[in-house]
């Protein structure tokens, strides 16, 4: 199959029969996300094939690509032209494709200080769950007006519609880059972190990992060497190496058989006391707990903490995401019933309990 190949309309038709007969769908890239979320039982969609770069232009900062292009591609391409994805994706795996990505709004360590992947979404052409290519934003569907389609995609697991195209914003890589390490606990790390965000300083990525708290900073050199004498420590020698670890669940904080857990919260709030370990990313904002406890009593803690809970491993047969309030719930099966009324698309990826054929359906927080 060429590296370049556009699949969008013999995907549509895929679709469009499976929507005839009510045939759930299992939307499939390179896999490398499978473990995120529920399993979906359905006949598969192939989403690989569908790949490569349609325009790129550097100095509009602006990239379209197909979903099933691979970051590696993506990332090398901008490399040339020292530019980058600013959100950092984690790949977690080695053929790890754009279209996933997005479907799960996954960013890594410079998430706080350059956005989120759907902050950097500028249009994006799907199929949506009748088997119709919609682009957004060119066409507007009345019964979902007022809400942002492009964006919508970003954390929805395929369960509104097969991505086909995204349109990105690009950033210029920064000039110098430098990472310092300081021995501190947990609640030095929390106070610290939060004092220092509110400071002018070019950070681009704060974790602790339970003995040290390391501080990436990037901008130009003069403001880069100007924030090393303020905020002291010593640098990191390979330090590509230890964000990458980070990014990719391969720090040493990973390596363990216990579930695994998310925590989007307040940055500034206390670390809750659970039995176990944590890793604090994004500044205090990502908390990764690795643990025995009971999966209420992590989204009880997550819930205090102004946050919600993602179960990425372990506690088999338990929910994935944090329960949606009631008015979440109306909103998202409202979307589903208008993107994917017979509930063919990742049935159950999100919330199995709301996403039964006929009209139900939701999306993840994501962020």
């Amino acid at each position: 199959m060429p590296r370049d190949q556009d699949l969008g309309d013999s995907l549509a038709t895929q679709v469009a029969e499976a929507a005839q007969t009510r045939t759930a769908l299992r939307i499939e890239g390179a896999g490398s996300k499978g473990f995120l979320g529920h399993a979906v039982t359905g006949e598969t969609l192939a989403v690989a094939g569908h790949r490569g770069v349609i325009a790129y232009e550097p100095v509009e900062l602006v990239l379209t690509a197909r979903a099933g292009t691979t970051l590696a591609e993506i990332e090398a391409l901008l490399a040339e032209h020292r530019q980058m994805l600013a959100f950092e994706p984690p790949h977690y795996g080695a053929d790890a494709t754009l279209g996933g990505t997005l479907a799960c709004n996954l960013s890594g360590p410079r998430r706080p200080y350059a956005g989120a992947a759907r902050d950097f979404v500028l249009g994006t052409r799907i199929v949506n769950g009748r088997g119709e290519i919609l682009r957004f934003g060119g066409e507007v569907m009345k019964n979902v007006a007022g809400y942002d389609l492009s964006r919508l995609m970003a954390g929805s697991y395929g369960t509104l519609g097969v991505l086909l195209d995204i349109s990105l914003k690009v950033l210029p890589r920064p000039p110098a880059e430098l990472t310092l390490a300081q021995e501190m606990d947990a609640g030095e790390a929390l106070r610290r972190m939060n004092e220092w965000a509110a400071r002018p300083l070019p950070l681009s990525g704060a974790f602790h990992d339970g003995v040290c708290v390391y501080l990436r900073l990037s901008g130009a050199a003069s403001a880069v060497a100007a924030a090393q004498r303020r905020l002291g420590g010593e640098p990191v020698a390979d330090a590509d190496a230890l964000w990458h670890d980070l990014r990719e669940h391969r720090h040493g904080f990973f390596r363990h058989d216990a579930p695994l857990w998310r925590l989007s919260v307040a940055a500034t709030a206390a670390l809750a006391e659970l039995p176990g370990r944590w890793l604090l990313d994004w500044g205090g904002a990502q908390r990764w707990y690795a643990g025995p406890a009971a999966p209420e009593a992590v989204r009880r803690a997550a819930a205090q903490a102004h946050g919600h809970a993602t179960l990425y491993r372990g506690h088999e047969g338990a929910a994935r995401f944090h329960p949606l309030a009631a008015p979440l719930a109306v909103v998202h099966r409202r979307l589903k019933a208008a993107l994917d009324p017979a509930g063919i698309l990742n049935p159950g990826r999100l919330y199995p309990e709301l996403e039964e054929p006929g009209g139900l359906g939701g999306l993840s927080r994501g962020e």
